[in-house]
Formats: structure tokens, C-alpha cells, sequence
């Protein structure tokens, strides 16, 4: 190959490697060329990664293969950490750091740190106490799921949003407060938290509010999470939104009251309340959507309105113990599986003439 071309081919290929840098360096994102580096304190060795060199900050890193750090025990985290002279500031936990390490039993985590990661913490199933520093404004995606140890948390007025699934499958969790500061809560944040009995809101908090321990938006239109350990919910008549996965697995429930001001039911509202034997869905309401009523075993009956255009894909799956459905004439879609596992169902009467897609009812005989 001729000389000078080989420069060149060589010249573009290390500006395209400092065009990815730069590229990754504007998203926040540490690149290729970020420094990586160990650090032992009181006794416990992490890995780390340089966020920005010229500020001098870092964050907790997966170390090899994006694993998470294999510790155990007690774990402080330190504040500031040393790669040879040089001193960086912790200011991240980044996202899996942590993640299965099931030995962990408690964590500290310093003032400097102003964000924890997707899946930080995930699956630390013998983490029983958790400090977080009075810094941290952002509590990532699933980055305390199954911390099923986890009995108490105490979230820092710090805190501006917790994300989706944070908490979820938390089934020590009996309480949860919600600071004023907070003014974002991503769906599922506390789904399959069995043992929860009540979430609180600040009154002061200009995003939530709490009615009876479960959790609405501020003006109670939208009902977003309802604790796992409740019985039975009566929704406030304010309510027009039921959110996604806002009553997923609450097994213990076993009667709900859906108001007629509701229109919208999220997918997945009610999956896994195991103990709900029936319900009534208002005629307000004209989509069932994915999910909805899966795995909602002991369900017996349930009355769908002639408001109802469409039942969604596993709309009902896993309903062991429905033995029969009507299906009112304003349904015009019923979609893929959406009476899948419904080993109990006998009887299914749908309309003449029929929807025009009856995809979810080909397991069962139509009466």
C-alpha cells in the first residue's frame, strides 16, 4: 500500500476514535479512553471510572464483564478515592456496580455522590440497612430491585426522582415515605413490595399526595402505585387513571372499588393480585389493555361493560378459576392470547356478529 495513503487511512481512523470520545464525553458518557482503576477501602477493593479528568470525579463501575463488584458485608463508600497521586471525587454509583452481590449486607453511601444507577443494588438479597447521601437527587432504574432484606429506607430530601421498578420485588419493604423534594416516580417503583403496607408523601410535596397509604399525583386523578400488603382499596372518585402496573402483585388484595370516573386502566394494573375473587369494570372505561388481569388467579367473574371496544394481549391470562365470560357487543378486537391459561373457563359468549379480530379466544369454545 502506498506510504502516504497509509498515513491517511491511519490519520482518519484516530479521528474517528477521537470523534467517538468527544461524542461520548458531550453525553456523559466515560469512552474508550476513560481511566479505569481499583481502590481498597476498610478492606473492601472496587472498581472505578473516571468521569471527568479535568474535574477530577468518578463513579463505581461493573468491573470486568459488567458483573458487579464482587463484595460482602459492610460497604462504605468513600467520598474520594486515589489512582496513583491523583485524588477523584465519588460522585456517581454507576449502573450494575453492585448488582448481585448477594453477601452485602449493608450500605453506606457518601454525601459526594449525587447519582445512583440503573441497577446499582439489584438482586443484593441479604442487604438489610442502606444509608443514602444527602446529595443524591436521581435514584435510577431497578437500582434496588429484588433487595428483598431490605426492611427500612430512608429517601434524603436530596432526592428528585426515583425510577422505574427502583424498588420493586422489595418484599421486607413496610413502609415508604416520599420527600418533598421528590417530583418524579417512574412505573412499577414499588411493585411486588409485598410487605409494604403504606407509601407517604410530604404534605408539602408539589408532585404527590397519599390517601389511605397509596399513592396518587397531586390533584388524585392518576392512582400510580398501591402497597403490596393492602386488602382492599376503595379508589378515590377524583381518579380517571389507574397507572401502569399500579396494583401488579398485590396478592394480598382482595377487593377493589373502580369508581366510575375512571377512563384509563393501565397494562399490567392488576397482574398478580393473586387473592382478587372478582371485579367490576366501569362502563367508563373502553380499553382492557396488555395485561391487565394476568395472573389474577382466584378471579371468579368479571363484568365488562358495553363501553369496552378492545381486550388486549394477555388481558386475562392466567385466570386459572374464570369459568365463564360474556363478551358485550361494543368489543370489536379481542387480541392474542388474551384468555391464555384460563384452565377453568367453560363458557365463553361473544357477540353477533362477532369482533373483528377474535385472536385471543382460540383456546376456548365460543357458547
Amino acid at each position: 500500500m502506498n506510504v502516504k495513503l497509509l498515513l491517511n487511512v491511519k490519520l482518519l481512523y484516530t479521528a474517528r476514535l477521537w470523534l467517538i470520545a468527544f461524542i461520548a464525553a458531550i453525553a456523559g458518557v466515560p469512552s474508550m479512553f476513560a481511566r479505569h482503576f481499583t481502590y481498597t477501602y476498610e478492606g473492601q477493593t472496587l472498581s472505578y471510572t473516571v468521569i471527568d479528568e479535568t474535574a477530577k470525579t468518578c463513579m463505581t463501575s461493573s468491573g470486568h464483564g459488567g458483573t458487579g463488584n464482587s463484595v460482602c458485608g459492610d460497604l462504605t463508600i468513600p467520598s474520594i478515592v486515589k489512582y496513583g497521586k491523583v485524588e477523584y471525587l465519588v460522585t456517581e454509583i454507576g449502573r450494575q456496580s453492585f448488582v448481585s452481590c448477594s453477601g452485602l449486607t449493608s450500605v453506606t453511601i457518601p454525601n459526594s455522590v449525587t447519582e445512583i444507577g440503573d441497577w446499582a443494588f439489584s438482586g443484593c438479597k441479604d442487604l438489610t440497612s442502606l444509608t443514602i447521601g444527602n446529595s443524591v437527587s436521581k435514584i435510577g432504574s431497578s437500582a434496588f430491585s429484588d433487595c428483598i432484606g431490605l426492611t427500612s429506607v430512608t429517601i434524603p430530601n436530596s432526592v428528585t426522582s426515583i425510577g422505574e421498578s427502583a424498588f420493586i420485588g422489595c418484599n421486607g419493604l413496610t413502609s415508604m415515605t416520599i420527600p418533598n423534594s421528590v417530583t418524579e416516580i417512574g412505573s412499577s417503583a414499588f411493585s411486588g413490595c409485598i410487605g409494604l403496607t403504606c407509601i407517604n408523601v410530604a404534605e408539602d410535596n408539589p408532585s404527590y399526595r397519599s390517601i389511605e397509604g397509596v399513592l396518587y399525583n397531586k390533584n388524585a386523578s392518576t392512582l400510580i402505585s398501591c402497597p403490596g400488603a393492602k386488602v382492599s382499596v376503595n379508589i378515590s372518585n377524583s381518579v380517571t387513571s389507574i397507572g401502569e402496573r399500579a396494583f401488579s402483585d398485590c396478592s394480598s388484595l382482595t377487593s377493589v372499588t373502580i369508581p366510575n370516573s375512571v377512563t384509563e386502566i393501565g397494562y399490567g394494573a392488576f397482574s398478580g393480585c393473586s387473592s382478587l375473587t372478582s371485579v367490576t369494570i366501569p362502563n367508563s372505561v373502553t380499553e382492557i389493555r396488555l395485561g391487565t388481569f394476568s395472573g389474577c388467579s382466584g378471579l371468579t367473574s368479571v363484568a365488562i361493560p358495553n363501553s369496552v371496544t378492545s381486550i388486549g394481549d394477555w388481558a386475562f391470562s392466567g385466570c386459572s378459576s374464570l369459568t365463564s365470560v360474556t363478551i358485550p357487543n361494543s368489543v370489536t378486537e379481542i387480541s392474542y392470547e388474551s384468555f391464555q391459561g384460563c384452565t377453568g373457563l367453560t363458557s365463553v359468549t361473544i357477540p353477533t356478529p362477532s369482533p373483528k379480530s377474535v385472536v385471543g379466544l382460540s383456546p376456548v369454545v365460543a357458547v
